[in-house]
């Protein structure tokens, strides 16, 4: 089990990843180096092995595996980008539950469908009638659903590990040579001579992924303890559909299977993305954000004036200008993709993506047009 203390303030979300890779020494050479262990970086290591399992695969992770946005998620799986639907993108849900059928990934994933919430239209059949600067209710649905974030991790690391790639935990790459006949890999001690690499780092490695012109920020969330039956029916969460708001003041939230709810909105901004884990929930502007959700929450209903709250925690989250996700070769060579910056909608797309990177990573797909970084 990760240790709770790791990583920085952060705070604690209501689940936890017991998945430590099997000890191995780091190779000298890898015909894919994957950077980063949160589910976009173990589904595609697992999908590379099934698809090749002949060639070798390696992951490296800076920390523990599901450390960073991964394990801090909400766990909230929706079936778009957060600018919309993207050209060719195809059925994300229907490809994300394929992924999990072949790998044999269990994560409690649930599919009902979601809520689009807000301030204006008609709201005479919506379930959800809650009071947050003005009328909140349903003002759409939309595909969606949830999963449990820390399964979903050590079902991934699971399956890679099963399939025969190598999981280095504590192994922060610190650069990568693209002057040397095969791309290396340097890490504090060692190098490896990497015959391709997929960039599937997080908010805190913009640089060495060459993301710098992508915004990282702590988005914030709380978990209440469970709620009855009949609480979740006055609310408007009976049917268990992941919600969140079109305008702003910004609100998204899910039902846990136990019957908790997780809440969350704001965001907390750092002068640099790697200052983030110099942020803690318990204290300055993310405690303030804090308490404010806390109020917040217990404003929306009368059924909901006395909950009380059992865990506060943030997760970094990365954002492009244009809100779409980042997915194109490596500026500097034709042999390394970057993956990432999903704006918060990266639970369905990281697998799915994940398993894309792989099969283009092995020149059997092109990569989306709409994905391009700057060169």
């Amino acid at each position: 089990m990760h240790d709770p203390k790791a990583k920085n303030g952060w705070g604690l979300p209501p689940w936890h990843i017991d998945f430590v890779p099997s000890p191995g020494e780091l190779p000298e050479e890898s015909d894919f180096v994957v950077i980063g262990g949160g589910f976009t970086g173990l589904a595609s290591a697992a999908w590379l092995r099934r698809l090749a399992p002949e060639k070798s695969v390696t992951v490296l992770e800076a920390a523990r595996l599901g450390a960073g946005a991964s394990g801090r998620t909400g766990g909230m799986a929706l079936s778009e980008t957060a600018a919309g639907d993207a050209p060719g993108l195809g059925d994300v849900l229907a490809g994300l539950e394929n992924i999990l059928k072949k790998l044999e990934v269990g994560c409690d994933l649930y599919l009902p469908g979601a809520f689009e919430i807000g301030r204006s239209g008609d709201a005479s059949r919506s379930p959800i009638r809650w009071q947050d600067s003005g009328d909140l209710h349903v003002v759409n649905e939309v595909p969606g659903g949830s999963l449990d974030p820390g399964k979903l991790v050590r079902g991934l690391g699971h399956a890679a590990e099963r399939l025969g790639a190598k999981i280095f935990e504590n192994s922060s790459v610190r650069s990568v040579d693209w002057n040397a006949p095969q791309p290396l890999v340097r890490l504090a001690k060692t190098e490896i001579r990497a015959g391709k690499i997929l960039f599937a780092t997080n908010a805190l490695s913009t640089e060495l992924s060459g993301l710098g012109e992508a915004e990282a920020r702590l988005t914030l969330a709380i978990a209440s303890e469970p709620l009855t039956e009949k609480q979740l029916e006055q609310i408007g969460l009976g049917e268990r559909k992941p919600f969140y708001t079109v305008d702003l003041p910004y609100l998204w939230g899910r039902v846990r299977p136990n019957n908790s709810v997780i809440w969350g909105g704001g965001l907390v901004s750092a002068p640099r993305a790697k200052t983030l884990q110099s942020i803690a929930v318990s204290s300055g502007d993310a405690a303030r954000l804090i308490e404010s959700l806390q109020t917040r929450v217990r404003g929306l209903h009368p059924a909901l004036r006395d909950v009380s709250f059992t865990h506060r925690w943030g997760g970094p989250i990365l954002f492009r200008e244009s809100w779409v996700p980042a997915f194109d070769w490596h500026p500097r060579s034709g042999n390394a993709i970057v993956l990432g910056a999903y704006a918060g909608h990266g639970v369905a797309l990281s697998c799915y993506l994940g398993a894309w990177a792989a099969e283009a990573l092995l020149g059997r797909r092109a990569l989306p047009a709409w994905g391009k970084i700057g060169r």
